[in-house]
């Protein structure tokens, strides 16, 4: 299976309510989308995280899955999560890969594009 076989779409989105710009707190949810546009099903294992804060401080996350799932997509299926960053800065970005595995055995790694985490009207 190749790595550009499956789509991965993030929305991110500011949350206020949970947020305390005073203590340098803001919270923010994304949602993935991942799309399996292969002929072959594949199955999400683990995934890898890069988050960079304003400040250019990098913290990696690893771990099994994806909210608690290892979804199995076949050709054409889609999985949908929605999870969450808190950042010391009102700005950010992540980026990362998920590891996989195509129903041949064969493992594989899907990027994940680098997006921005940002409180509305801080960029210009």
């Amino acid at each position: 299976m190749n790595p550009s076989d499956i789509a991965v779409t993030v929305v991110p989105q500011y949350l206020p309510e949970q947020s305390d710009p005073a203590r340098q707190q803001y919270v923010f949810a994304y949602t993935v989308r991942i799309t399996n546009n292969g002929k072959q099903a594949a199955q999400v294992v683990s995934r890898h995280w890069i988050i960079t804060d304003g400040g250019q401080k990098t913290h990696e996350v690893r771990g099994l899955g994806v909210v608690g799932q290892q979804p199995l997509l076949g050709p054409g299926e889609s999985f949908e999560y929605t999870s969450g960053c808190p950042l010391p800065t009102p700005i950010g970005t992540m980026r990362g890969s998920y590891h996989c595995v195509g129903e041949d055995g064969l493992p594989f790694d899907v990027p994940i594009p680098e997006f921005v985490l940002a409180v509305p009207r801080t960029l210009h």
